[in-house]
């Protein structure tokens, strides 16, 4: 069996012997549109975290049988066209997140203590210069006490509300935007916002929830308050989330995603340069850790394929 990995670099060099024991494994660092056939032309596995595989591809590839996508999102494959060229495609799900809660408050205390600015000042020799044995040139904020909501309350959201806790927040569980009920243990959506000192977003990005923060959600956030975001870009209106910032209507942001990724020059949060916004390059998920558990997923997934095991399947 071959098996091609179209986009290996994504994987940071961590250990792929869990796929090479299933077969002939072929890796490639990057892969563009162009490379696609001939690279794949004799694969009956491909994985693939980011390279699209449209149905003109796959059409192109009789000997394919099998797609692992090596994220939780589908959205680059033509599932349509896989599912008439009976194509399997599997995903895997819950791999990330003890990486991606770390990183939400890795951001969060930074965010809140201003540790960025006080490193950046430690490094330029102001501490030295200081009367007092410290410097409290800004202000530090606790998590204790604060209304925490959670939009998006799936495996991450929980996760993140347990730590939450532990943190001694007050945790709010945010209903969808549109939905006929509230159901117990939520909140209404734009009272959960109202009464947010924080807001951590885990939702996926459907037609429902793009720029489901907008210029007139945001406005509904107390000045005070800080949004965190490390599921999807389009999920935030991006211009209205510096306008708020600019203009004081809002604390602070942390993002770990964008709307179009790799970030371009021109993205409203990338030409942002306050000290307001924290900027990371998609990273939550990429723990050593959690890289590694992907992997042997993947593998999970191919062995479960040729046992005629649906888990993880996805058409």
């Amino acid at each position: 069996m071959q098996i091609v990995v179209l986009d290996a670099k994504t994987l940071a060099g961590n250990d792929l012997s869990p796929l090479s024991r299933l077969g002939e494994l072929a890796i490639y660092e990057t892969t563009n549109e162009q490379q696609i056939l001939e690279r794949c032309k004799d694969a009956q596995v491909i994985i693939t975290n980011k390279v699209k595989l449209n149905a003109a591809t796959l059409e192109s590839l009789p000997k394919l049988k099998l797609i692992c996508v090596a994220a939780t999102g589908v959205n680059n494959i033509d599932l349509q066209a896989a599912a008439a060229q009976h194509i399997a495609v599997y995903n895997v799900a819950g791999y990330s997140t003890p990486s991606v809660v770390q990183h939400t408050f890795t951001m969060l205390g930074n965010l809140l203590s201003n540790l960025h600015r006080y490193q950046f000042d430690c490094k330029q020799g102001m501490w030295q210069q200081s009367d007092i044995f410290c410097r409290l040139d800004y202000p530090i904020t606790e998590i204790a006490n604060k209304n925490f909501a959670i939009i998006g309350y799936g495996e991450l959201g929980e996760a993140v509300a347990a730590v939450a806790k532990a943190f001694g927040a007050k945790v709010i569980i945010a209903e969808r935007k549109d939905a006929d009920a509230v159901r117990s243990g939520r909140t209404e959506f734009y009272q959960a916002l109202r009464q947010a000192d924080i807001i951590s977003i885990h939702c996926p990005l459907t037609d429902q929830t793009r720029n489901l923060f907008d210029q007139q959600t945001l406005a509904m956030l107390k000045s005070t308050a800080v949004i965190i975001n490390t599921a999807r870009g389009g999920i935030v209106d991006e211009h209205a989330l510096v306008n708020a910032l600019r203009n004081n209507q809002l604390a602070g942001a942390a993002f770990d995603v964008l709307s179009s990724e790799p970030a371009q020059s021109d993205n409203p949060l990338v030409t942002y340069q306050a000290e307001n916004l924290l900027l990371t390059p998609h990273i939550a998920w990429a723990s050593k850790e959690s890289i590694q558990r992907l992997i042997g997923e993947i593998a999970n997934n191919i062995s479960a394929f040729h046992q005629g095991i649906d888990k993880n399947r996805i058409v």
